[in-house]
């Protein structure tokens, strides 16, 4: 199971870089204005936080966890998935907010058969068409009765999806994969006979939440 620090690396540079601006303007006399990049490094800190829920992911082959924490945008079915899957599927949506975790694991147990990344637009995480226009990285899970597809998408603010797994590599239900850095969603694409356990408006707790089980 992969594990993570407290407050992810990938967020040094930013809390470190607005750090050392507000001690420089602190220095140079301007109090209160350095006080504004000290409120950006207190976000960064709390944005690339990575909580340990690894004790507390929900067993059973058939269940499936959120990957992300966030918001249910929207839960479709009979969605044709032709990259990995090619078949129609049930597809979740999520909604990270910029204070939100943005850490994302993986659904259920398997191998990773299938990683891409595709470089894009970056609208609004919100919108019907980031999917197809945004920056994304996607990862086909095989597991023992069921393959899924999960792709990640930027939105506004980011530009750069981060990957901690490569293709061939093993996961765990739960275990950490990768992020995006500041606002995105994510997408869920489950083929088969499956109970959705969640709907639209929901909010969700990536590796807790239980989004499906599968039949």
């Amino acid at each position: 199971m992969l594990k993570k620090p407290l407050i992810l690396h990938e967020g040094y540079p930013f809390i470190a870089g607005a750090l050392l601006i507000a001690v420089i303007l602190a220095w140079a006399g301007h109090i209160y204005v350095a006080v504004i990049p000290f409120v950006l490094s207190c976000y960064f800190t709390f944005f690339f936080r990575c909580p340990d829920r690894n004790n507390r992911i929900p067993e059973g082959e058939d269940i499936l966890v959120s990957p992300s924490d966030g918001t249910v945008m929207a839960v479709e079915k009979d969605v044709q998935e032709d990259t990995f899957l090619g078949q129609k599927c049930h597809k979740i949506t999520i909604f990270l907010s910029l204070f939100n975790v943005h850490v994302n694991r993986a659904p259920m147990e398997g191998r990773i058969q299938y990683q891409s990344y595709t470089q894009g637009r970056f609208l609004p995480a919100y919108k019907d068409t980031v999917g197809f226009e945004n920056e994304r990285g996607a990862i086909g899970i095989e597991g023992k009765h069921r393959s899924i597809l999960v792709i990640l998408i930027a939105g506004i603010l980011a530009r750069r999806v981060v990957s901690w797994k490569n293709l061939g590599d093993t996961v765990k239900k739960g275990e950490l994969y990768g992020m995006i850095k500041f606002g995105s969603c994510t997408e869920i694409y489950i083929p088969g006979d499956v109970d959705i356990c969640v709907r639209e408006g929901d909010v969700l707790r990536g590796g807790l939440s239980v989004i499906g089980r599968l039949k």
